[in-house]
């Protein structure tokens, strides 16, 4: 493998600027048309609920550890319910919306904050409002249902869903510095394998590095003389 001189590979770099600033103007050209024009808003709203504990709790250390303990293993219990179909159906019934039971249940996603007895309930949707009215009707559906299975009222909302107006998966300047970064990395990607592959003999040094005789005279090329013009 031949030494690459980088002295050379510098100024190969430095007569190549203008396919670097092509590659720049056309990634972010690419960016902005694909953020403005073909991506797609994704809005997102959330809920969250607690699991109560009971009346007596308070008054007795032991009962409270109990309940504790009894709710953070119902968590993951109702984070199941939470994308049943009883519990989908009926919001999709209730707010008469046109999908099915699988496209709200990939829209949904449930978490808790570990060892907390807090259900976050999140929506991920196209349209901001529906993120909001799906999050708090999936509360309310939910809370209600919970009663209706287990003969228990251990459910409170806490925070019902706000609209979100800004989409969560569209950041322009973001993705504009990206795509500059990287059109700039595969324009000197491509430089590299050009400078690489270059055979033709750049100066006069070149020539004494490769056949190991020094150079005795360097004629001057002139495009504009022509036949026996002087």
């Amino acid at each position: 493998m031949e030494e690459v001189n980088l002295k050379e590979m510098f100024s190969y770099f430095l007569s190549k600027y203008l396919l670097i600033i092509l590659f720049v103007v056309l990634g972010v050209g690419a960016c902005i048309v694909y953020s403005l024009f073909i991506q797609k808003p994704m809005y997102n709203s959330y809920t969250t609920v607690v699991l109560a504990r009971s009346s007596d709790s308070t008054s007795n250390s032991g009962t409270l550890q109990s309940d504790v303990t009894t709710n953070q293993k119902l968590v993951s219990t109702y984070r199941e319910i939470i994308k049943s179909r009883r519990i989908l159906n009926q919001v999709i019934s209730n707010l008469d919306l046109n999908m099915s039971y699988e496209t709200l249940h990939n829209m949904v996603s449930v978490t808790n904050e570990k060892d907390t007895e807090l259900i976050k309930i999140a929506v991920n949707s196209q349209n901001s409002k529906d993120a909001k009215d799906i999050a708090n009707e999936i509360a309310k559906v939910f809370s209600k249902e919970i009663e209706s299975i287990y003969e228990i009222k251990n459910l409170s909302i806490i925070d019902y869903a706000d609209e979100n107006t800004t989409p969560y998966n569209i950041n322009v300047p973001k993705q504009m510095v990206i795509s500059v970064l990287v059109s700039f990395v595969l324009a000197c990607g491509i430089i590299f394998v050009m400078f690489y592959f270059d055979t033709t003999i750049k100066s006069s040094e070149e020539i004494e590095e490769k056949i190991g005789l020094p150079v005795l005279g360097v004629v001057p090329f002139k495009p504009t003389l022509k036949g026996g013009n002087k």
